[in-house]
């Protein structure tokens, strides 16, 4: 499958040339435009009842993915993601796989497997928002993230912590470990929360703005005027 990614990295765009035959699953509400010989099909991302349910749960992502598959010679479609940022293709083969942010995800080639209902990572991040999700198989995955990526490339042994809401992917080889920022009183007045350290061998996918911080911001304009209309 042809690709090329546009208007990196603030408002970056995938766009996707299928030949006859070719498909791309991708994440419902994701697709900008498409060719009328590519023919979309919907389908639950989790086929059991209660994958289902653990995806109402966590929140965030959709309950189904489209299909586009080109049915009439070569074909193009173009993908984004909601939060801007930058688009960045990762390689997925057998026993490289990667555990990535389930809002990062946008888009990923035949042969890619999205264990939605993996629970390797969700032990102590009840209330931080943040749940991920592990991906296997043969193929490429393409991820978003809100602002640009920063890449590190960590060596066996080499180590990194990273912010739980900057963290967008890791190598499943990397080991890792939640934990608090530093001791009681940072975790409460540092700003930091929750955050996680990863041990290489493998790619740490870093996003440089944290949209929980955003929203944050957002809030401090929005709060003034919210309160004046109800009173």
């Amino acid at each position: 499958m042809k690709y090329e990614i546009k208007y990196k990295p603030s408002y970056a765009l995938l766009v996707v040339t299928l030949e006859q035959g070719e498909m791309i699953t991708a994440e419902a509400g994701a697709m900008t435009y498409m060719d009328p010989t590519i023919e979309p099909h919907t389908r639950k991302r989790e086929n059991s009842f209660w994958g289902t349910l653990g995806l109402s749960l966590i929140g965030g992502q959709s309950f189904f993915v489209n299909d586009y598959t080109a049915n009439a010679g070569n074909a193009e479609a173009g993908f984004v993601a909601a939060p801007v940022g930058d688009i960045e293709k990762l390689e997925v083969a057998p026993g490289k796989g990667y555990i990535i942010q389930k809002s990062a995800y946008i888009a990923s080639t035949q042969g890619i497997d999205l264990d939605v209902k993996w629970e390797g990572f969700s032990k102590g991040l009840f209330g931080q928002g943040l749940f991920m999700l592990r991906v296997t198989g043969n193929g490429q995955l393409f991820i978003n993230t809100f602002g640009a990526i920063d890449t590190h490339t960590l060596q066996a042994g080499q180590t990194i912590i990273v912010d739980n809401f900057h963290l967008v992917a890791f190598s499943e080889t990397c080991t890792y470990k939640v934990t608090k920022f530093g001791g009681l009183k940072e975790t409460i007045l540092g700003g930091e929360g929750l955050v996680t350290e990863i041990t290489g061998p493998g790619d740490v996918h870093i996003q440089t703005k944290n949209m929980k911080e955003f929203v944050d911001w957002l809030w401090t304009l929005l709060e003034p005027r919210v309160q004046s209309k109800a009173r």
